[in-house]
C-alpha cells in the first residue's frame, strides 16, 4: 500500500485531505469505463492489445484509490499514483506517462456524460516525466541470433511453427502482437508479400524474400496436422487448434533463450528480435525512412533510437582525426617510441 509521505493524521473532527466535495467521486469516475473502451474500439478502431493496456491502467488507478481511501479524484491522488508507480512498481517514465495519458483520455470522454465536477479532474495539469536522451535498444549480435535459431528443433511440427514465428520477428521486425494477429490471407506467397496490421490498425505490406518464403512454406505444409486447424483462420495455431497466444510465444522464446545460454547483460524477449532487426539494418546504413516504413512507426522520432553508429564506424571516424593520422605516421616511421615504466 502506498504511504503518503506527509504522514497525515485523520480524525473525526478534521477534514480528510484525500477527499474534496467539489471533486469527482471515485465511484462515479469509473462508471463509464466499459462504454469508453467500446467507443475507442468501434469508432477509433483501437487494437485489442491497446484496449487491454488501457483497461489495466484504469484498474490499477482504481485499486490505488481504494487502497488509500481516496473517495474523490484530486490532485494529491494523482500525484500519489505517480509516486506509487515510480517507487513501488518501479515503472519507467514512459510507462508512467502512458498511464496518465490513459486517465487523461478517459477524463475527456467523461465530459460527454456530464459527470458532476468533471472539469476539476487534474490529469491535464500533471507534468510529463522527461526521460532525457534515450539509450539505444538492446540488440543481440548476429552470432547470438544464430545460436537461438539453431536451438529450435525443426524435426517436429512445433519446432517448425516456432521457427517461423520468430523468423518473422527477426526477419521482418514484427511485434509479437502483429505475429499473433496474422491470418492465412495475409500471406501471399505468389506475390511474395505479407500484410501486417500494426499499432492503431495501421497496415503495412512487407516483401517476403526467398528464405522467409521457404520458412513459411514449410510451416503451411504441416499446419493442418494441428487439431481443428481448418476451423481457425489464424496463421499460427496452438496444438489445440486455437490461435497461438502471445503468452505462449513469449514463454516458448524464454525457454529458447535459456537453452541458448547467451549471457547477455539485458533481458532478452521476443521484442529483442525486433530491436535486433532494426539495429542490424542500421549497421548496413539503411535509410531512416525505409527503416521507419519497415517497423511501422508513425513518426520518424520513434525510429531515431535505432540510428546509431556501429563500433567499427566510431573507430574509423576517430582514425580520420588529423592528430591521430599524424601519430600513426610517426609510429609507422619509427620516430615515435612509446615507453612504459
Amino acid at each position: 500500500m502506498y504511504t503518503n509521505s506527509l504522514n497525515i493524521e485523520n480524525n473525526a473532527n478534521s477534514e480528510n485531505i484525500f477527499n474534496n466535495t467539489n471533486s469527482v467521486k471515485t465511484e462515479d469516475f469509473f462508471k463509464h469505463v466499459d462504454t469508453f473502451m467500446e467507443h475507442r474500439k468501434d469508432v477509433y478502431e483501437i487494437t485489442d492489445q491497446t484496449i487491454k493496456s488501457n483497461t489495466i491502467d484504469l484498474h490499477l488507478f482504481e485499486n490505488f484509490l481504494k487502497e488509500n481511501n481516496y473517495e474523490t479524484i484530486t490532485g494529491p491522488a494523482v500525484i500519489g499514483f505517480q509516486t506509487y508507480l515510480k517507487k513501488e512498481r518501479n515503472n519507467s517514465g514512459g510507462s508512467i506517462n502512458r498511464k496518465i495519458f490513459t486517465l487523461r483520455s478517459y477524463s475527456s470522454f467523461l465530459k460527454i456524460f456530464e459527470v458532476k465536477h468533471v472539469e476539476t479532474l487534474p490529469f491535464n495539469d500533471v507534468l510529463k516525466i522527461r526521460q532525457g536522451y534515450r539509450n539505444q535498444p538492446d540488440a543481440l549480435t548476429h552470432d547470438q541470433i544464430k545460436t537461438i535459431f539453431d536451438s529450435i528443433d525443426r524435426t517436429c511440427f512445433m519446432g517448425i511453427r516456432d521457427y517461423a514465428v520468430y523468423a518473422l520477428m527477426y526477419g521482418l521486425g514484427l511485434r509479437v502482437g502483429e505475429v499473433h494477429g496474422l491470418n492465412l490471407e495475409d500471406i501471399d506467397l505468389k506475390k511474395k508479400k505479407i500484410t501486417v496490421n500494426g499499432k492503431g490498425n495501421r497496415q503495412r505490406i512487407l516483401p517476403i524474400k526467398n528464405e522467409m518464403e521457404n520458412i513459411l512454406t514449410e510451416w503451411l505444409a504441416v499446419r493442418n496436422n494441428f487439431l481443428n486447424s481448418e476451423q481457425d483462420n489464424a496463421l499460427f495455431i496452438s496444438k489445440k487448434g486455437n490461435r497461438l497466444a502471445i503468452r505462449t510465444m513469449e514463454d516458448n522464446f524464454k525457454k529458447l533463450v535459456e537453452k541458448a545460454n547467451l549471457n547477455t547483460r539485458f533481458n532478452v524477449s521476443c521484442h529483442t528480435l525486433r530491436h535486433s532487426f532494426a539495429s542490424h539494418l542500421n549497421e548496413k546504413n539503411v535509410d531512416i525512412l525505409v527503416l521507419q516504413s519497415l517497423l511501422g512507426h508513425l513518426s520518424a522520432r520513434s525510429t531515431e533510437v535505432y540510428i546509431h553508429p556501429s563500433e567499427r564506424e566510431v573507430r574509423d571516424a576517430l582514425e580520420k582525426l588529423p592528430g591521430v593520422i599524424y601519430m600513426n605516421q610517426l609510429e609507422a616511421s619509427g620516430r615515435l617510441i612509446l615507453s612504459f615504466q
